[in-house]
């Protein structure tokens, strides 16, 4: 497979890219949905929730962390994750903005 030319496109297409490949797996948007769910910052619940491996989760946890969509803190021997506020709002906009440029009219389509 080809190397991806990421700087033929913009850096809103890109970084738009970068965001939905991390959300692009259901065991994310599940891990998303439940520190949303949440409304705070959860860290072991997650094996036990989803049920899955612990190893599983920290690498699921560690794209969704590259992608800036969550952040981690440390505290003691484990780390506490929450969503990013900026980056989720970008995500948001961008996702918006992409799906809002297409309306469809009856008959416009081949």
């Amino acid at each position: 497979m080809g190397v991806t030319r990421t700087e033929i496109f913009t850096e809103e297409q890109n970084k738009l890219a970068v965001l939905l490949k991390a959300i692009a797996h259901p065991a994310r948007i599940a891990i998303l949905q439940y520190i949303m769910a949440s409304k705070t910052c959860i860290n072991g619940d997650l094996v036990e929730e989803l049920g899955l491996a612990q190893a599983t989760i920290s690498q699921h946890l560690k794209e969704l962390k590259n992608a800036g969509l969550i952040q981690g803190t440390i505290e003691g021997v484990s780390v506490c994750y929450c969503i990013h506020p900026e980056n989720w709002q970008l995500l948001k906009d961008q996702l918006g903005s992409f799906l809002n440029a297409f309306t469809f009219s009856s008959g416009e389509c081949c």
